[in-house]
């Protein structure tokens, strides 16, 4: 009865030392530079929804994450070289990009959207005529806007990012402004006192974030995108998104 409850411990000691031992740890890229998504915290930690969700994804299948903050240029070349084994920086999924990469399946919808004050009678970019609008320059919001009011339009101020325009937004120096949804929604999240509204509009182009890992690295792909499934099933993806911007949780596209 002894030796046989020791060769049971034994045996279980050996499982659960096996199943600790074959849990792998992937190393994550992801810039801090990207608020709401990702961004370096007091502790130079990486935090932000980005950081939230493939800490879920990781959770969900199992496996261990190491996040490394890696600057936006030469993020792609990490995966080919080995040094990074999963990217993950609000990276929109492009034609071009997936000729480099194989990516997730969508994540976050990424298009840009108009945002007035509360009380604007905004309604679409054609009744964006005859105010004052901001645009990150070069962005798609630049294009859609420009077309609308004509490139060179006086009325259209350009921004070399969002939150300078959205400041400018806050302070009247404009009347309208186009950006990024994701981090539109942060801004009036954590400004409930700028009273802004979103106004979207079909001709901005529906994009998607999508999470990188190396061209054929089939078996970590599978890994990423059953945790996303489990994820969004479960709730806790929604959890996440309500924590960083607000209760109109996307449907993401079918998997």
């Amino acid at each position: 009865m002894f030796k046989s409850l020791v060769l049971t411990g034994c045996l279980l000691s050996s499982l659960i030392t096996s199943a600790y031992a074959a849990q792998t740890t992937y190393v994550v890229g992801s810039g801090g530079t990207y608020r709401p998504f990702e961004y370096e915290n007091s502790q130079k930690q990486l935090e932000g929804f980005d950081i939230d969700i493939i800490k879920a994804i990781a959770k969900a299948e199992n496996f261990d994450i190491k996040l490394v903050n890696t600057p936006w240029e030469g993020i792609f070349a990490t995966l080919n070289s080995g040094d990074r084994d999963i990217i993950i920086s609000g990276i929109t999924i492009t034609d071009k990009r997936k000729a480099m990469v194989d990516f997730s399946a969508p994540y976050f919808p990424a298009e840009q959207s108009i945002v007035v004050p509360a009380d604007s009678k905004v309604n679409s970019v054609a009744a964006l005529k005859g105010l004052k609008v901001g645009v990150v320059n070069s962005s798609t919001g630049d294009i859609v806007v420009s077309d609308a009011l004509g490139k060179n339009s006086t009325d259209i101020k350009r921004f070399d990012n969002t939150p300078l325009m959205l400041q400018e937004l806050a302070e009247d120096g404009i009347g309208a402004a186009v950006g990024d949804v994701g981090v539109v929604k942060y801004y009036i999240k954590s400004h409930p006192e700028k009273a802004l509204k979103l106004v979207p509009d079909s001709k901005f182009e529906r994009q998607y974030f999508g999470i990188a890992v190396a061209k054929d690295n089939t078996e970590l792909l599978g890994k990423i995108n059953a945790g996303l499934k489990k994820i969004v099933a479960d709730g806790t993806y929604a959890k996440i998104y309500e924590t960083w911007f607000d209760k109109n949780v996307p449907t993401l596209p079918a998997q």
